[in-house]
C-alpha cells in the first residue's frame, strides 16, 4: 500500500501494502491469458498469445517508451519476458459484499507481540537514521516505524510476485467484476520501467506485492519516483535492501502529504445522540473539514485536549462488528497516514503500534529495580 498508494480495502493490509501481500505467484512462463482460438469452441481448443504479440501491449509500449525517452526495443524485451498471474488477478478482487468491518479484529493483526518485539529491534539498529529523517521532515520515529512493521514486518513479507508480472498483469488482464484499473496500473508499469531503466535494475528480477508494492514500505513504482529519496547518498534508491533509503522515503512521504510536526494525530469524541447530526459529520468521511466548534454544534463533544485543537477535524467511526463503534476526531496528522494507505483502520493500526513501540522502549531503557533486600 507510499506510491500513491493503493486503498482495494485495505490492499496491503490490506497490505497491509503491504503486510498482507505475500502470497506466491503461479502461471505459465512468458505467456499472456488463455484465450479462446476465433474459429473454435473455447472448450475445444485455445492458444496462449505473449504479451509480446499482443497489438494493445506493443501500442501501449511503443507510446510510453517515446513519453518516457525510451528505446522502444528494450520496452518490448523486457514485456516479452512478463507472464500472466492468475492469482494476481484473484487476489486484487475486494472482500465479499457484506463483509463486517470489526476494528478490533484488524487491530489484533498488526498490533502484536512479534511486530513490537522487532520493531524495537529495527528501531535501536536505525535509530541514527531515523534521528536525521526526524529531524529533517518532522515525522516521529515510531510512526515510520510502525509503517515499516505494518506493511513488511521490517522485510519479512515484501511479497514474492515478479512486479513485471504483476503489473503487466493488472494492466491488460484486470479482471471484470470490479471498476477496472488498467490505466492505473499500466501508468505504474510505464513508472517501474523507468525506475528499473535509471537504476540499473534487471526487470525481471524486483519481487513485490500482488499489486506492484515494492521493498520495506511496499510503494508503488510511481511513488517511487516521486517520494523515494536517496538517504544514505550512495546514488541509488535502495527500498529492498538499504533501511536509510526506506526512513528517508517514508519520512518525506508523509512530510509531502502534510505530516504536522508536534500535532496529535486524534482525540477521543462522544458522538451525537441525533442521526442526522451524525450523518452530517461522517458525510466527509476521513477528510478533516470541522473545527471542534462545528462538531460540537452538531451534537459531538470533543476531549478536553482536543478543545484546544486549532485545525479542522475528520469525525471518523471505526465498525467494531456488533460492539459499538469507535469515534474518533482525526487531524490532518492522521489524514496525512491515510494517504499512505486510504483507510481509517490502517491509519489507527500504524498509531496504536507506534504508541506501543514507544512504550516497550522506554520499558526496555527503564533501569531494573533492584529487589529490596529483606531486613535482618
Amino acid at each position: 500500500m507510499t506510491f500513491m498508494r493503493l486503498d482495494f480495502s485495505l490492499l496491503r493490509s490490506l497490505a497491509s501494502k503491504c503486510a498482507a501481500c505475500v502470497l506466491l505467484a503461479a502461471g505459465p512462463a512468458h505467456t499472456a491469458p488463455v484465450v479462446a482460438s476465433p474459429s473454435t469452441p473455447a472448450a475445444a481448443s485455445t492458444v496462449i498469445v505473449p504479451y509480446a504479440d499482443r497489438p494493445e501491449v506493443q501500442q501501449w509500449a511503443h507510446d510510453m517508451a517515446k513519453r518516457q525517452h525510451l528505446e522502444p526495443t528494450w520496452v518490448m524485451s523486457q514485456l516479452a519476458q512478463a507472464r500472466f498471474q492468475p492469482k494476481v488477478a484473484k487476489f486484487i478482487m475486494p472482500a465479499p459484499s457484506g463483509t463486517a468491518k470489526n476494528w478490533t479484529n484488524y487491530r489484533a493483526r498488526f498490533i502484536d507481540a512479534t511486530r513490537i518485539r522487532q520493531g524495537v529491534q529495527w528501531w535501536n539498529a536505525q535509530q541514527d537514521w531515523l534521528t536525521q529523517a526526524e529531524t529533517r521532515w518532522g515525522v516521529p520515529a515510531s510512526v515510520i516505524v510502525a509503517i515499516v512493521g505494518v506493511e513488511t514486518i521490517y522485510g519479512r513479507q515484501t511479497g514474492t510476485f515478479r512486479i513485471l508480472d504483476a503489473l503487466t498483469t493488472l494492466g491488460f488482464d484486470f479482471p471484470s467484476g470490479r471498476s477496472d484499473r488498467r490505466m492505473f496500473f499500466r501508468d505504474e508499469l510505464a513508472a517501474y520501467l523507468q525506475w528499473c531503466h535509471r537504476e540499473g535494475r534487471d526487470p525481471t528480477g524486483v519481487l513485490g506485492s500482488y499489486a506492484g508494492a515494492i521493498g520495506l514500505p511496499q510503494f508503488m513504482p510511481s511513488s517511487i519516483l516521486k517520494y523515494a529519496v536517496d538517504f544514505n547518498g550512495d546514488g541509488h534508491i535502495d527500498l529492498m535492501q538499504q533501511p536509510a533509503d526506506v526512513i528517508g522515503s517514508v519520512a518525506h512521504y508523509l512530510a509531502q502529504f502534510g505530516w504536522q510536526p508536534n500535532m496529535p494525530t486524534h482525540y477521543t469524541v462522544r458522538p451525537p445522540t441525533d442521526a442526522q447530526q451524525l450523518a452530517e459529520l461522517m458525510g466527509p468521511d476521513i477528510q478533516p473539514t470541522f473545527t471542534v466548534a462545528q462538531m460540537q454544534a452538531r451534537g459531538a463533544l470533543v476531549d478536553q485536549e482536543g478543545q484546544h485543537h486549532a485545525g479542522p477535524l475528520a469525525f471518523v467511526s471505526l465498525q467494531n462488528g456488533n460492539d459499538a463503534p469507535l469515534y474518533l476526531a482525526a487531524t490532518q496528522n492522521f489524514y496525512t497516514i491515510t494517504r499512505y494507505n486510504w483507510s481509517a483502520y490502517y491509519a489507527m493500526a500504524v498509531i496504536e503500534l507506534a504508541r506501543e513501540l514507544r512504550q516497550a522502549r522506554a520499558m526496555a531503557a527503564a533501569p531494573q529495580q533492584r529487589p529490596r533486600t529483606p531486613d535482618r
